[in-house]
């Protein structure tokens, strides 16, 4: 049950579209408090523009726009790609990665105001309420926290238009575009609405970040990306920070049709749900970095990472990346991360991102005098009977076994 105690002063994580601004104004109708807004620059572009000045005319009494897009792509999503971690193999984790550090400036925030409570827009259905408030709660263990979905009577994004437009305020979600979205540097996603019918093809226009793989040029472009320590440094040989980086492969990987993913995952709260989204730039930088990691890492040390990459990805999915679970495991990962120094070189075509290229001058395993199929005096092909047999030794043994039953 909600905690109705006197609340003088919220820090609301604010986006200006429906769900928040409708929260704005029932935080100060329902709590009778002052409402303090606060809107994350993850990369929204344009959506930002109007944000203080709506939030003002819905209440707040002032609105915070912090620019987050360095650190963003610096501390969170490259970290993320070190792990090569997708979730269910598919999904890129972009919704996820935004929250903490959503959480963490929040937290920041409320402390500088002095607010008694934070609250947030997510649904008492989805993954974001967890990743949210277990941030909020690891930065303050005591911080009162007000989740609107979890109390009130809203039960609908009909009723929240309706109460909207009751209300004077202002929202994007129309029935002609019945779908919400969430947007940062890494991806936009898009639910609800039409889209909740799984055998539904989500239309053409709604996309953003991409053109349709069928209308990308008839011709491939090649971009090739630079690596120091697990993390993408330069894009053809340009060096750029990770905020600048992102966004340009975001602008390649978008001309050609790339990171398109209409999939069905399963919320950390029990049930499926179906996203689509765009991830151009990510898309493109997992295909990188999993090139140079194939000529530096050691097999055995790749083969150990990815069996702990699914954990690692449901970890930031469900929302523990304040946890030390996590903590652990990216220390493991980015340990041999050290090595992966090089650069591939990417095909993009009509909606896909090829390796067609990786090297690495100080630390590449590859060794073309082993590998080679012509003429060496460095492999004695006879040596492979004796590992073959000794590997075969406990098979050979279940046949003979099973010869004599």
């Amino acid at each position: 049950m909600a905690d109705k105690k006197p609340v003088r002063k919220v820090v609301l994580a604010y986006s200006g579209g429906l769900d928040t601004s409708i929260i704005l104004k029932w935080l100060i109708e329902e709590y009778g408090c002052e409402v303090v807004a606060f809107a994350a620059d993850l990369g929204q572009g344009e959506e930002l523009d109007h944000i203080p000045a709506k939030a003002k005319k819905t209440g707040a009494v002032t609105c915070f726009v912090e620019d987050l897009r360095e650190e963003f792509v610096r501390d969170f999503v490259f970290p993320m790609f070190r792990a090569n971690a997708i979730y269910e193999g598919r999904y890129f984790l972009g919704t996820s990665i935004a929250r903490p550090l959503i959480a963490k400036k929040q937290m920041e925030i409320a402390a500088s105001v002095g607010a008694d409570a934070v609250s947030h827009g997510a649904t008492g259905k989805g993954n974001d309420q967890v990743r949210f408030e277990l941030g909020y709660y690891h930065f303050n263990p005591a911080i009162r926290v007000i989740a609107p979905w979890r109390e009130w009577s809203l039960n609908s994004r009909e009723a929240l238009i309706a109460y909207a437009k009751d209300h004077g305020i202002e929202v994007p979600v129309t029935k002609k575009r019945p779908w919400s979205s969430d947007r940062n540097l890494l991806h936009i996603s898009f639910e609800g609405g039409i889209l909740e019918d799984p055998w539904a093809e989500p239309p053409e226009e709604m996309y953003v970040l991409s053109v349709s793989p069928e209308q990308a040029p008839d011709q491939p472009e090649y971009v090739e990306i630079d690596f120091e320590r697990g993390d993408a440094v330069a894009v053809n040989g340009v060096r750029l920070s990770p905020a600048a980086l992102l966004a340009r492969l975001n602008e390649l990987g978008g001309r050609h049709g790339i990171g398109r993913v209409d999939l069905l995952e399963n919320r950390y709260v029990g049930m499926k749900s179906r996203g689509v989204y765009e991830t151009p730039g990510g898309t493109i930088l997992e295909e990188a970095h999993r090139a140079v990691e194939s000529i530096t890492l050691d097999r055995e040390v790749m083969h150990l990472r990815d069996s702990l990459v699914p954990r690692y990805a449901e970890m930031v999915y469900n929302g523990y990346w304040f946890a030390p679970e996590r903590h652990m495991l990216q220390a493991l990962f980015d340990d041999p991360q050290r090595r992966v120094n090089g650069a591939a070189r990417i095909k993009l075509y009509k909606g896909s991102a090829k390796v067609v290229g990786r090297k690495s001058e100080s630390d590449s395993l590859y060794a073309a005098d082993f590998a080679t199929f012509e003429a060496d005096s460095v492999y004695n092909q006879a040596d492979a009977e004796g590992f073959i047999k000794i590997n075969a030794l406990r098979l050979r043994i279940q046949s003979m076994l099973a010869q004599k039953r």
